[in-house]
């Protein structure tokens, strides 16, 4: 890695550090809950682990994330990021991951069989996932190692760019958080203590949540 290479991957690391901490002290203050949920951050060693059983290289940002909190723990923790997510546990990654490459694999076969040059998108290897939007991680969100932005994926293979940068995704996090009014207009909530993003679609759930910024 040269001189400039690293120094991008040292400031991202930080920007990702930065977003996370004011995340993370706003949880701590005004979602007990939700910060009780939070795992501790992975090791290098549990990283360098991750990265051999995926046989992709970790994007620096997830690799700084991860280092602070290895996603959540029960799996029951309502969506508390935006687009309505919720960090996935390691264990829940590789089973992703895997799943994803599974299908991706099918879908090449199934285009040899039939002789198809139709492009199709299930998966890329380069894509690792971090936050799921539903309790089975069908759809949700990853990194591509390669360019550093955030993909949509569903299992209707709906696919798009949802952020440009986990960076980005992570300050506008905290940006909400912090003003009020984009809470507001993002319809971000507490419910017994946990942040919610999104406005809950179980009634019991909608009557306990909370909107923030009034």
């Amino acid at each position: 890695m040269d001189g400039h290479a690293a120094r991008e991957q040292s400031i991202e690391w930080r920007q990702i550090d930065d977003a996370w901490q004011r995340i993370e002290s706003w949880l701590e203050r005004n979602a007990p809950a939700t910060f009780a949920s939070l795992l501790p951050g992975a090791s290098e060693a549990e990283l360098d682990g991750l990265q051999e059983s995926l046989g992709v290289r970790l994007p620096v940002g997830l690799r700084a994330l991860w280092s602070r909190r290895a996603g959540v723990g029960p799996e029951t923790t309502p969506w508390f990021m935006p687009e309505e997510c919720v960090l996935m546990s390691f264990s829940v990654v590789r089973r992703v991951y895997q799943r994803q490459m599974f299908l991706r694999q099918q879908d090449l076969e199934d285009q040899q069989r039939t002789g198809s040059t139709e492009e199709i998108t299930v998966w890329r290897p380069s894509w690792v996932p971090f936050a799921a939007m539903d309790a089975d991680a069908l759809t949700g969100l990853c990194v591509d190692a390669e360019t550093g932005r955030i993909w949509y994926w569903c299992e209707y293979a709906e696919r798009r760019v949802q952020f440009e940068s986990l960076t980005d995704y992570l300050e506008e996090m905290a940006d909400v958080l912090e003003v009020p009014e984009l809470a507001k207009e993002a319809r971000v909530g507490l419910m017994n203590g946990f942040l919610v993003w999104g406005v809950p679609l179980n009634e019991a759930e909608r009557a306990a949540w909370e909107p923030l910024g009034g």
